[in-house]
């Protein structure tokens, strides 16, 4: 009989009783994959991280271990099998007094499989890998045709520098309030390797958010497109965009390249890295590099990716009010950008021949393909004749650039 008892005290269900939180995480996780499976909001992205923030709040799995990570960095003496000090306990009461106190002087931490698979994110190799399967896969022909769509993109990033005030006011130090103002880029990529480089504390929050955000631009993006346009300017029908050669298409990324880490140097590393992927498409010589990038790369970073990102939905991360901050101003991030892109398209059309359907400006937040097809599905349901996917890329892999750029003037601002 004791042996029995003894054998239900270690059971997940005994345990929580000790944390309930990690109930509501639990609760929490499942409702993501139902929005993943049932409702198909973005679900390659979506249901990674709802299953890795499952996974981490499984009472005694022990799959991932916050504190290998505290402070901002890794702890490497603790992946040795080195054991728990004063002062790395000291270090985590910092920034997560409730983790702090479950901490004994003394103690060795099992390595998990979410430790290890989080390393990619920690050391900033995911984003960078993502971004060659991401310009594999995109075609800069709609910005090269139309390089008005650089303003569109670039006005997107709105919401970065709108909520860098707004965290500094809430009382969040300039570097993370300029990495949580990165998820007004709506890229998941370059949140993670901005905020590993500005406040790697946050990067549990902001990785969560930014990809969760990324995952509901279908929902978050529609009503801010119709609340800030009439139904006559939905229902414009844009002329079609003139063909661009390969030469061009070639040309572009290489000179992108040049000239973007020759002014942000911090830049360089994601805007090379899309160029570079962008290239093995566009040259041709390169097929099976290319289609690696595309496919076998792609699909497999997004998996380690994902679930290393909803691994840090700890119950003592994520249900804390700093974390909770972070997550009301992505969506202020989010919805700004959003807004920003709109709001200078209508500008435009002020001053241009040729009018501008505002809806395409919203698809300046980098979440390539999904804003764009947003701004296709909105503007069908207005005019069923109407066609603005292709003229939507414009703007959405020009917000790829934007984005990256403004991470680079963060990272050498507040770096």
């Amino acid at each position: 009989m004791d042996a029995i008892l003894d054998f239900l005290k270690t059971t997940g269900f005994a345990l929580i009783s000790s944390d309930w939180r990690v109930l509501v995480m639990m609760v929490v996780a499942c409702v993501l994959m139902y929005l993943a499976i049932v409702k198909k909001f973005e679900p390659m992205l979506l249901l990674p991280i709802a299953f890795g923030m499952l996974l981490t709040n499984l009472p005694g799995a022990g799959m991932f271990h916050e504190v290998l990570f505290a402070g901002g960095h890794v702890n490497w003496e603790l992946f040795g099998g080195g054991e728990i000090t004063q002062e790395i306990i000291d270090t985590v009461a910092t920034t997560n007094a409730a983790l702090a106190e479950t901490l004994t002087v003394g103690e060795t931490v099992s390595v998990g499989l979410l430790d290890v698979l989080y390393l990619g994110v920690k050391l900033g190799v995911y984003p960078c890998l993502i971004f060659i399967g991401v310009g594999a896969m995109t075609d800069f022909g709609p910005l090269i045709a139309n390089p008005k769509s650089l303003i569109l993109g670039a006005a997107a990033q709105l919401g970065i520098f709108i909520t860098y005030i707004g965290a500094v006011f809430l009382g969040f130090t300039p570097a993370q309030a300029g990495s949580i103002g990165i998820i007004g880029g709506a890229d998941g990529p370059t949140a993670i390797y901005t905020t590993s480089l500005l406040a790697p504390e946050l990067l549990g929050p902001i990785a969560v958010a930014a990809y969760s955000y990324m995952a509901l631009v279908p929902v978050i993006q529609p009503p801010i497109m119709k609340l800030l346009t009439t139904k006559k300017e939905r229902q414009i029908v844009m002329k079609e965009l003139r063909p661009v050669s390969q030469t061009e298409k070639i040309i572009f990324p290489i000179v992108v390249t040049i000239f973007v880490s020759l002014l942000v140097p911090s830049a360089a590393p994601l805007i090379g890295a899309i160029m570079l992927g962008n290239l093995f498409k566009e040259t041709g010589v390169v097929e099976r590099l290319s289609k690696t990038a595309q496919n076998e790369l792609m699909n497999i970073v997004t998996i380690f990716l994902g679930i290393s990102v909803g691994a840090t939905a700890t119950a003592t991360t994520f249900l804390d009010p700093q974390t909770l901050k972070i997550i009301v101003l992505g969506v202020v991030a989010f919805g700004f950008g959003t807004a920003g892109g709109v709001l200078i398209a209508k500008i435009m059309n002020l001053f241009s021949k040729n009018k501008i359907n505002p809806l395409i400006g919203s698809a300046g937040v980098s979440a390539v393909p999904m804003a764009a097809r947003v701004s296709q599905v909105v503007g069908q349901k207005e005019n069923p004749a109407n066609f603005l996917l292709m003229h939507a890329m414009g703007p959405n892999v020009a917000g790829v650039i934007g984005s990256a750029i403004a991470a680079g003037v963060l990272i050498s601002l507040l770096g």
